[in-house]
């Protein structure tokens, strides 16, 4: 079992301006108590075929965490629209909202982004060159989806190198597993802060 689990990510200000700023609610539960810093990145896919031209748009780090349940907002600046081909910045692209701890990814959620013009005209006539004021983002957020890493969050404890224990329903293989997280429609709030 894992030692945090997010229990909700709204995506705030969507659809927006390719341009805006990104900011996701998080909330997370924590069941153990934890000495280092969890590490949450958020990463603009900005070429299917090519990740270098993926950009990091934010990396904080929030801890140590204590058993409890947390909510904060993360603040992204958008990407940098001249590291992106042209001919990638409409269309359908990726954002990964990742969180690791001690250096090891342990969960992913990944979104769907369809960035177009926000007008008619220019989408049925696109401009030779690219209008980057003009074109609209929208996260689809009601079907993220999220990939589970088995990590060990207490290797203090672990000495001998033994992974210890797995998780239950981690599948062979790769030790990933993926599930939906509920619909921001759905409130999961726990008396959270």
């Amino acid at each position: 079992m894992s030692a945090v689990n997010i229990t909700n990510v709204a995506v705030l200000d969507n659809p927006a301006s390719f341009l805006s700023p990104f900011q996701f609610e998080i909330s997370y539960e924590c069941v153990t108590p934890l000495k280092d810093d969890l590490e949450w990145k958020l990463i603009y896919v900005g070429s299917a075929e090519d990740e270098t031209y993926d950009q990091l748009l934010e990396s904080v780090l929030v801890g140590p965490v204590n058993v409890g349940n947390y909510r904060f907002v993360l603040q992204a600046d958008a990407p940098d629209p001249s590291k992106i081909r042209e001919e990638d910045i409409i269309g359908v692209t990726v954002l990964l909202l990742t969180c690791s701890y001690m250096g090891q990814e342990f969960v992913r959620v990944g979104y769907y982004v369809n960035n177009d013009y926000d007008a008619e005209q220019l989408r049925e006539e696109p401009p030779q060159k690219i209008l980057i004021d003009r074109i609209q983002r929208n996260i689809l957020s009601d079907k993220p989806r999220v990939t589970k890493f088995p990590i060990n969050f207490h290797p203090e404890n672990n000495e001998s190198g033994d992974k210890g224990p797995q998780p239950e329903n981690a599948t062979e293989g790769d030790g990933r597993e993926e599930e939906q997280l509920p619909s921001p429609n759905t409130q999961s709030d726990k008396g959270e802060p």
